[in-house]
């Protein structure tokens, strides 16, 4: 290429940032960029080694997880102890987002396959971002809750297809409660 047309149209280097990144993670789409630069902020970015697990199923969470480089691998134990995969997730990919809202057990394992770097955003930094910064503290918010209401939503049709009856349908008395 001509160098006259590669100065041109070489990128700035915002692609390469954590901010790009974020932009990029579904649950944070609904943020404008100031808004990223202030949850860029808040993130902790860890690199993993390859076979590391990240948190244990039953382990409090603190917090969710986006991965940004690397594969992690969600698993639980069957009644035997034996692994069963739950899910293989690669960049761009996020786990852990309940921890945000609830401070419960992790129902899962997370471990990393190969070397990983994972950016962190923790309950404890979204706590104080909903006093000091209300209205983008509540579009991270609104975005966890829309996540957790997708998957909680494939969730029941899964079970569904499956014909698992022990998911109250309305003839079932679901909205009897």
């Amino acid at each position: 290429m001509n160098p006259f047309w590669s100065n041109i149209f070489r990128t700035s280097g915002y692609e390469d940032s954590l901010t790009y990144f974020l932009s990029t993670v579904p649950i944070f789409e609904a943020l404008k960029k100031r808004e990223l630069r202030f949850l860029e902020s808040m993130t902790h970015v860890r690199s993993y080694e390859a076979h590391e697990t990240v948190f244990h199923e039953g382990d409090i969470g603190s917090g969710m997880y986006c991965i940004r480089s690397g594969q992690v691998q969600i698993y639980v134990h069957d009644d035997t102890g034996k692994e069963i995969e739950q899910a293989r997730l690669g960049p761009g990919d996020f786990f852990g987002e309940v921890a945000l809202t609830a401070q419960k057990p992790r129902i899962a394992t997370a471990r990393t396959l190969e070397p990983t770097v994972l950016v962190g955003l923790f309950r404890a930094d979204i706590l104080e971002a909903v006093n000091k910064y209300p209205s983008t503290a509540a579009k991270i918010l609104l975005g966890v809750t829309r996540c957790i209401s997708d998957r909680l939503q494939y969730a029941s049709l899964k079970l569904q297809q499956q014909g698992d009856n022990s998911y109250p349908g309305p003839e079932q008395g679901a909205n009897d409660v």
